[in-house]
């Protein structure tokens, strides 16, 4: 069997899915961009989705729901200046593909300059991170229910303290095509699975809940009895951890963080002020600092949507244009911003591979895709062992951010409380309160254990929902505001 390389793989899939059982062919992509274009419009492209999925829940020691989906469409956009026009369509057709083209070319009378025009055809050159299967196809109904009462049991079996259990299993396999005015073509075919596990526990009359689970774009074999043991001591253990819990003291005080998901404040108090659209229009609190000193030295972060299999990572962005490792901030200095096609062209500089959508009925935004900060030289006990008062947080749970500001809010779902480098006790109620800008310039530690999440992240931006990935090692910062209930 002659296999054909991933790039014109992929190409075919989708065109497979998404134009041939419609009667369309690339010569009616081409007509649909020549209508947009044929007006004074500065970008235009037509994004095509198929998506199925599927999803499993269980509670009460019984499965309870199960779902199965599809969805499919076409978004038609034109851009001109800064404004852009859009319309979907879950109809796949020449005329509806026509008729949104004729619509969203009006957009040209105010601010157009003409400067799209239809190009010749080039296929967009993308990466190999993942492969292109159905995890729906993995594992049968059977097995997927298996795996929901595995965990359930296990979990039971743990503790007796263990109250009720609720598991979680959800697949997607998702094909999308990206056609552009310029004349790329691209496409991805993207699987993704997570499983979740939420255990209460109670004592005395009181309870507390622990969660675990992770995923990423791969098959359910991912999830063997090795994975799913880890994430159900992963919950069980910090259920537990709170039924022990006190109340946490508030204050000024040092923070030390975890490694791996306790990147989410990463992620939300500094990633989100570092896209493109933010710093374009002057509302980050770090527009127009590149090439400044924006966090201590030994501070790293990356967005990398190259890692393979990950959550948030993509073989071309929504745009198709190829994913990058993006340094944003490099041993404290800010280098720049995460960029889609329309910022980008509007700030001169060139995308950089984080123009996402939730689906074929949203327009383009630049997103994260994989935000982490690199590791550094200290050993994590050595962290934790400097602190003489203050809080050392190991797992998060919502939290929010102020873009302008900078101003972030997260609570802590797992804290302890520390003295002379001692952990005396778990706390609960413990919400952390900062700028983000402030607190990357009062990292004073940095551990050398980085670890990525386990691939449970979602990130909101405007409505629009994305996978994501986030990381970092053992951090200390100082002088951080926690809002405690002692």
């Amino acid at each position: 069997m002659i296999s054909r390389e991933p790039t014109i793989e992929r190409l075919a899939v989708a065109q497979r899915l998404l134009l041939e059982p419609f009667g369309l062919n690339e010569t009616h992509l081409l007509r649909a961009l020549a209508e947009i274009t044929a007006r004074k419009v500065d970008d235009a492209d037509l994004y095509f989705q198929y998506t199925r999925s599927e999803g499993w829940s269980l509670e009460e020691g019984i499965v309870k729901t199960g779902s199965f989906s599809i969805d499919q469409g076409v978004g038609v956009r034109a851009v001109s200046g800064e404004k852009t026009a859009f319309a979907y369509s879950d109809d796949i057709s020449e005329a509806s593909l026509l008729d949104a083209a004729r619509t969203v070319r009006t957009i040209s009378a105010a601010t157009g300059t003409g400067r799209a025009k239809v190009g010749t055809k080039k296929i967009a050159g993308g990466r190999s991170l993942y492969q292109g299967l159905d995890p729906i196809a993995t594992l049968d109904s059977t097995a997927k229910v298996q795996l929901l009462e595995r965990a359930e049991k296990l979990a039971r079996s743990r503790d007796p303290r263990v109250a009720q259990v609720m598991a979680g299993l959800a697949s997607e396999y998702d094909v999308v095509m990206v056609a552009r005015a310029d004349g790329t073509l691209a496409a991805d075919v993207r699987p993704l699975v997570r499983m979740s596990i939420t255990v209460i526990a109670e004592q005395n009359g009181r309870r507390e809940m622990g969660s675990g689970g992770g995923g990423g774009r791969f098959g359910l074999g991912y999830f063997d009895d090795e994975r799913i043991e880890a994430y159900v001591n992963d919950a069980v253990s910090a259920a537990l951890t709170n039924l022990e819990s006190r109340p946490a003291p508030a204050g000024e005080m040092t923070v030390v963080l975890g490694p791996g998901w306790p990147g989410i404040l990463l992620h939300e108090a500094i990633g989100h002020g570092l896209e493109g659209d933010f710093n374009r229009k002057g509302s980050s609190a770090f527009s127009g600092r590149v090439g400044k000193r924006v966090a201590a030295k030994g501070v790293t972060v990356l967005d990398d949507g190259t890692i393979s299999d990950r959550r948030g990572s993509l073989n071309v962005d929504d745009e198709g244009n190829a994913s990058q490792r993006n340094v944003l901030i490099e041993d404290g200095i800010l280098r720049g911003y995460i960029q889609d096609s329309l910022n980008a062209r509007l700030m001169g500089v060139a995308p950089t591979g984080n123009g996402r959508r939730e689906s074929y009925a949203h327009i383009p935004m630049p997103r994260m895709t994989n935000t982490y900060m690199l590791g550094g030289n200290k050993a994590p006990g050595e962290i934790v062992a400097s602190i003489k008062k203050g809080l050392y947080a190991t797992n998060f749970g919502g939290g929010q951010v102020d873009i302008t500001s900078g101003k972030f809010v997260f609570s802590a779902s797992e804290a302890y409380w520390v003295e002379n480098g001692k952990i005396l006790y778990p706390v609960k109620g413990a919400t952390i309160v900062g700028n983000g800008p402030d607190a990357l310039t009062r990292v004073t530690m940095i551990g050398n254990d980085m670890k990525l999440d386990s691939g449970v992240g979602t990130c909101g931006k405007e409505g629009q929902s994305v996978p994501v990935g986030v990381g970092q090692p053992t951090l200390r910062i100082d002088g951080l505001t926690v809002g405690g209930t002692a």
